[in-house]
């Protein structure tokens, strides 16, 4: 016997007239050096006549609509009228090597890209190796007179603002919630970058489990800022979620400073931010003596939160920052971090263990951990260790045409995250490594993940990233790599010393290398990939 529903399409559409009707006084700010700020209503309308300018310029119907830009409210109309006029949007990261944008562009088979002035410098050298671009938006994101970019003198350039005044505004309709509503390319895995397609109904259902007060609880009563990227992995669904639940957007344009994010959390009341670690370490320097009162939460991922970290900011705010964990392939937020009801009167400091962790599975995902190579699940005891296997509405099911043939989900429909997990008796999940991040030493898995937090907690250490380099006999040692505080001295011998009687013999660093700055990835993860290849041939007696 079925069900007697309606078949109501969960199309990004929606979302869009709830907030164009319910919340046209609501606002969207963009912050930098050229700031504007909008009603949801005044957005609206020029979403609709953006839609109309992709009619005019020709966008087939499902043509890849691509972006390369900053976080703005530029950036959020185009992640609305691409989708719901039937195209897919197509977030280019401004942050990787000119080859790399050149491949994803290529492979996505782009029609249009819309480029930030600011960013104009770094696309056009890319351009004449584009050759299915027909069309560049170029949005202007700097103040009257500021220096940039010349657009060049060619019919296929064309300016943002005066394409919308010439537009009419246009009706959304999606006709199928299963059709394509976004990609974004990943990097995070072996060979040429990989597409991940987002349909309009794993983005609705993503964006409703990040309201949930199981996963981020973004409410209308909010201020949401998104530091994190609107090219990374849909801005971790912030900028879908906010507009479905009527909250005001703050977006940071292109200054990206830790001075500029403190501004804008101060200046707009900011009640939520999320970002990378990276972000967060670059901000707390600045923190002292400085009041948030409005600022309620800070949801944190990309990569292991450090538990120093979060207490640093609980101790100065108030407010601990929280781990959520997810990829790219899983839209990206899987997870999240919360002390649950039953752990509210234990000491503080194991509440920050639980504040740590990647949490419990967001309503619409299931988890499970399994030996590599396996499909049979191991004991949620928090002792067994396997790779962190997921399943879910917005899970990915395989990548846009893989040039390698690569398999995204094993035989019984679970995909493969390339993470090393626990999981405890009540579903929550602790990530202890990447599986290409771990140390082998003597037959027998380090986590790197585990003493860089450790070693972020040395008053001293300002970054801290681990890696395996070759030994002789062991296989692979832990080598620390060390970023010092700016004032702050010390040994490798009192780096030592300090983790000597956290960790076990065996896992404690051979080695120590001070070094001025851990490298990051294009979305300011730590590249340990670029650490290896420094001290690749690191010896150690």
């Amino acid at each position: 016997m079925k069900g007697l529903m309606q078949d109501y399409q969960l199309s990004l559409d929606t979302i869009f007239r709830r907030a164009e009707q319910f919340y046209p006084d609501k606002t969207v700010h963009t912050g930098g050096p050229a700031p504007i700020t909008l009603t949801y209503g005044e957005w609206a309308d020029r979403t609709r006549r953006l839609g109309g300018v992709l009619d005019t310029l020709g966008i087939s119907a499902d043509g890849r609509v691509a972006t390369f830009a900053w976080n703005s409210g530029r950036h959020l109309e185009l992640y609305f009228a691409a989708p719901c006029t039937g195209r897919v949007l197509h977030t280019l990261n401004i942050r990787l090597f000119p080859d790399q944008v050149v491949y994803i562009a290529n492979h996505a088979e782009d029609e249009v890209v819309f480029v930030d002035r600011s960013l104009l410098g770094l696309f056009l050298p890319l351009l004449e190796r584009l050759p299915q671009v027909r069309h560049v938006v170029v949005m202007d994101d700097l103040p009257a007179g500021a220096p940039g970019a010349e657009v060049p003198d060619d019919p296929r350039f064309h300016d943002y603002e005066e394409l919308l005044a010439a537009a009419a505004p246009v009706e959304f309709h999606v006709e199928d919630e299963n059709q394509a509503a976004a990609m974004c390319y990943t990097s995070g895995t072996t060979g040429n970058p990989k597409g991940v397609v987002y349909s309009h109904r794993s983005t609705w259902l993503h964006s409703i489990g990040v309201l949930t007060n199981s996963g981020i609880g973004l409410a209308e009563t909010d201020t949401v800022m998104p530091v994190v990227p609107m090219f990374h992995a849909n801005a971790w669904g912030l900028a879908h979620a906010a507009p479905m639940a009527g909250a005001s957007l703050v977006f940071p344009g292109p200054d990206m400073s830790p001075a500029g994010i403190l501004k804008l959390l101060q200046e707009q009341e900011v009640t939520l931010s999320a970002g990378v670690p990276t972000i967060w370490q670059g901000l707390l320097p600045l923190l002292d003596g400085v009041e948030l009162p409005k600022l309620r939460r800070i949801p944190c991922g990309g990569s292991a939160v450090p538990e120093a970290l979060s207490e640093a900011f609980r101790l100065k705010l108030g407010r601990p920052i929280l781990q959520a964990w997810g990829m790219t392939e899983t839209s990206p937020v899987a997870t999240a971090s919360h002390v649950p009801t039953r752990s509210k009167g234990l000491p503080e400091e194991e509440q920050a263990h639980l504040r740590a962790r990647a949490g419990l599975s967001l309503p619409g995902v299931e988890v499970r951990i399994v030996e590599p190579g396996s499909i049979t699940p191991l004991p949620w005891d928090d002792e067994a260790t396997g790779e962190l296997q997921v399943r879910g509405a917005w899970i990915a099911a395989e990548y846009y045409r893989p040039d390698d043939g690569a398999q995204l989900n094993t035989e019984d429909g679970w995909m493969k995250t390339g993470d090393v997990a626990a999981i405890d008796q009540y579903g929550s999940v602790r990530i202890v490594d990447r599986t290409k991040d771990l140390v082998k030493s003597g037959g027998e898995w380090i986590s790197s993940v585990e003493l860089e937090n450790l070693l972020m907690a040395h008053p001293a250490v300002k970054e801290a990233a681990v890696i395996g380099v070759p030994h002789p006999r062991w296989d692979e040692r832990p080598l620390a790599c060390i970023v010092l505080q700016e004032g702050s001295t010390a040994t490798g011998e009192d780096i030592l010393d300090y983790l000597r009687p956290l960790v076990a013999k065996w896992w404690l660093p051979d080695a120590v290398e001070f070094i001025d700055e851990v490298p990051k990835t294009s979305v300011g993860k730590f590249s340990k990939k670029d650490l290896r290849t420094r001290f690749a041939n690191y010896h150690l007696k």
